[in-house]
């Protein structure tokens, strides 16, 4: 009698790994998790208890999808695995609260040349963490073995999540005032932009495990330095001052995503001698003789987030990002120009 194989297996896809990777990735989901989560792991679907909406008058669902980008390159290149869910959860969730969503739950997507088990649990015990950090549940979510399309250590992660605002508390443009004011939460480091720029630059110039005196550790410490998750703080702002609007500072740079949120019938001037980049942003300017313009549009160049707060309800603002563990400050004013752009002035101390 012939002994069956198992002919997946033999055409490079491992269900049993799989299994093996969603038995270590239990404990972590499992700290993930809101009341409103209904059941665990291993269904078709993740399900949440929406039932507390019926205390909303109007309630709007806000959703968001993206990824980490190229930054998982230097994950894989680093062998570390286990903050780069940061990354993904920040992408996602910061991008909720700009409208004052909070974010209720996640899903993830993570795709691979093939399952190491321990290597997927590191991946979801980091993104569990953050949602830990964010406030969500993450309700599940997919791992998928894609044997001749990524190599066997290569992987890439997205997600969606979903979250829910008050449609009396929406924020965005049309409650955007001349006089509001703008403050800047500082970033973590790169977060998860920019990153294909940032390699180009700096890895023929230095290796992943050269210590760089001016970063204070090795580069590749510094480029997974894991996304600033603003969401509990930025939550804060918007039912605790009267703060209009927010923007997430990813893709496209301060400038450009600021303007995403402003009417056109303000603009915004921000000095850029109110903030000193962290040294990573100065590097990669120098490293690679780029222009401050490029730069800007590239890179979050130490800003991850940005509010647009009433005057009289600064200090407060202030005060409640400190109380979140978020560095922030006055960066400029809207004023009654029209056209709403964003003007960038001054410099940088010591640039």
């Amino acid at each position: 009698m012939t002994t069956p194989t198992n002919a997946y297996a033999e055409a490079g896809v491992d269900i049993h790994a799989g299994d093996r990777a969603v038995e270590l990735m239990k404990e972590w989901i499992e700290k993930a998790r809101r009341p409103e989560m209904v059941g665990g792991i291993g269904g078709f679907a993740g399900l949440f208890d929406a039932s507390f909406l019926k205390a909303y008058q109007r309630p709007l669902l806000a959703t968001s999808a993206d990824g980490v980008g190229t930054k998982v390159a230097i994950a894989q290149a680093m062998d570390k695995h286990d903050t780069i869910g940061f990354d993904l959860v920040g992408m996602l969730v910061d991008d909720l609260v700009v409208c004052g969503a909070e974010p209720l739950f996640l899903t993830d997507y993570i795709a691979t040349g093939k399952v190491v088990p321990e290597r997927i649990a590191a991946i979801v015990k980091g993104i569990a963490e953050a949602c830990v950090e964010a406030g969500c549940a993450l309700v599940g979510g997919e791992t998928a073995e894609h044997p001749g399309l990524l190599s066997p250590d290569e992987y890439d992660v997205a997600g969606s999540t979903t979250g829910v605002v008050e449609a009396e508390a929406l924020l965005g443009a049309e409650r955007v005032t001349a006089g509001d004011v703008v403050i800047a939460m500082a970033a973590s480091g790169l977060h998860s932009n920019g990153y294909s720029l940032v390699r180009h630059v700096l890895l023929p110039a230095y290796s992943l495990d050269q210590r760089v005196d001016e970063l204070d550790r090795t580069l590749g410490e510094e480029l997974l330095v894991p996304t600033k998750i603003y969401a509990k703080a930025c939550l804060a702002l918007a039912r605790g001052t009267r703060t209009h609007a927010m923007s997430h500072v990813t893709g496209g740079g301060l400038a450009a995503n600021l303007e995403r949120v402003l009417p056109d019938t303000v603009s915004v001037r921000i000095d850029r001698a109110s903030w000193t980049p962290a040294p990573i942003f100065d590097l990669v300017r120098r490293t690679g003789d780029i222009a401050q313009a490029d730069l800007e549009m590239t890179l979050n160049c130490g800003v991850g987030m940005v509010a647009l707060t009433a005057p009289d309800d600064v200090d407060a603002a202030l005060a409640l990002l400190a109380e979140h563990g978020v560095d922030a400050w006055v960066a400029g004013e809207v004023d009654a120009t029209p056209g709403g752009r964003v003007e960038l002035v001054g410099q940088h101390p010591g640039w």
